[in-house]
This record gives C-alpha cells, sequence and structure tokens, in this order.
C-alpha cells in the first residue's frame, strides 16, 4: 500500500509538473514571452502561484524546462516512429523523417512557440545552452540511422549529411506547419523522403510501405 501511495504521489507530481509545462508553452505561443507570467502560468494550469515555486525555482526556470520538453518531444517523437516499422535501415531513417513532417511534431503552434523561444536565446545563455543540446541530440538521433544504412562511406561524410538532412527537414517543418493548406496531402513527407534521399543517394521513398501515409487501403 504505502508503495502505491509513493507511486501515486510521484506520478501526481510528475503529471502537476508537467501540466506548468504545458501552461508555460501554450502561453508563450498565444503571446510571446511577456504572457507567460507566473499568475497566467498558475491559472492556465488550475494551480496557485505558489504551487509553481514548489516545482521551479523561478519562472525562468520553468521557461526553460518548458523548451527543452519542445526540443526533447521533437526527437522523441522521431525515435518512437522507428519502432515498429521494420529492421531495415532504410524504413527507420524514412520513418524518424516523416515523424518530423507530420503532426503532433509539425503543427503551426509548435513552431510558433519555437519562434518565441529563438527570440530569447540571443540574450539567454541557459537558453541557448539547451537550444545546443536539444538540436545535437537530434542531429545525433540523426546521423546513428544514417550511420546505419548499407553503403560506403567517407570520414566526416555522416556528419556533414546530418547537417544538411537536419537544414532540410527544418525548413520544410516550417513551412508545411504554417502553411498546411498549400500542400497536398503527404506531400510535404514525400518531397522531403525524396530530398534526404537524394543527399544520402538512396531511395528513401521505396521503403515508405509501413508509413500510414502510404500504406495501401484494405480492399
Amino acid at each position: 500500500m504505502q508503495s502505491e501511495r509513493r507511486l501515486y504521489r510521484r506520478e501526481s507530481e510528475e503529471s502537476r509538473r508537467s501540466a506548468l509545462i504545458a501552461a508555460a508553452q501554450s502561453l508563450v505561443a498565444e503571446g510571446g514571452m511577456e504572457a507567460a507570467t507566473v499568475r497566467a502560468i498558475a491559472d492556465r494550469a488550475g494551480v496557485t502561484g505558489g504551487l509553481i515555486r514548489h516545482y521551479f525555482k523561478s519562472k525562468d526556470e520553468l521557461i526553460r524546462a518548458a523548451y527543452r520538453a519542445l526540443m526533447d518531444g521533437m526527437t522523441a517523437k522521431g525515435a518512437d516512429a522507428t519502432e515498429g516499422v521494420g529492421a531495415g535501415p532504410e524504413e527507420r531513417l524514412a520513418a524518424f523523417c516523416a515523424a518530423t513532417l507530420r503532426p503532433p511534431v509539425m503543427e503551426a503552434s509548435g513552431v510558433v512557440l519555437w519562434a518565441a523561444f529563438m527570440h530569447r536565446i540571443r540574450a539567454d545563455a541557459d537558453l541557448l545552452a539547451l537550444h545546443e543540446a536539444g538540436y545535437l541530440a537530434f542531429r545525433t538521433a540523426l546521423e546513428a540511422l544514417i550511420v546505419a544504412l548499407p553503403r560506403k562511406v567517407l570520414p566526416g561524410q555522416t556528419r556533414a549529411e546530418a547537417i544538411a538532412c537536419n537544414a532540410l527537414l527544418d525548413g520544410l517543418w516550417i513551412e508545411g506547419a504554417l502553411l498546411p493548406a498549400a500542400f497536398a496531402p503527404a506531400e510535404i513527407i514525400t518531397v522531403g523522403l525524396r530530398s534526404v534521399g537524394a543527399i544520402l543517394g538512396i531511395n528513401l521513398l521505396a521503403h515508405t510501405s509501413k508509413l500510414p501515409e502510404f500504406r495501401k487501403p484494405v480492399s
């Protein structure tokens, strides 16, 4: 019984912390950093302002946690997508890239939130460090999938390819999220996979049968 109570308390605390982070994210996305006051965050999360101090030493710490959650979430969604698509390295890479170019990662709210943090990064060294860590985590995960491809490569080649592919995915993520009506269904993913494949010298579109956008309907 005591272990169940401890587990319940831990889950409750984690859920409250997550609620505060989500509240901060939504307020920043809606009105910029100025909108994310302690009172507004508490109201949005349905808690008292004093409770925020229980989980975070300051509002700045909460804001940094909100940015970390945004960045980590993008990498996690890509990693999750590689599960269940097969053991082939091409399939796993295609799934990772596609996850970046569909909801819930590719949504306008996420891009707007990211842009709000970008505005703050120049004046906040801690946020800049978080940005660097998040960028490197995503790029490292991407490079690991590239390294696994059955190809002969030159020294330093996969690093350069990961940098280029990451930049390509970033650009498509921004445009696809902000202008969804400008693209046909699955067009952004198709363009992304074709372009990443061109950088790497492989046909990623030939390995998409298990992706939801390319599954053949059951007759």
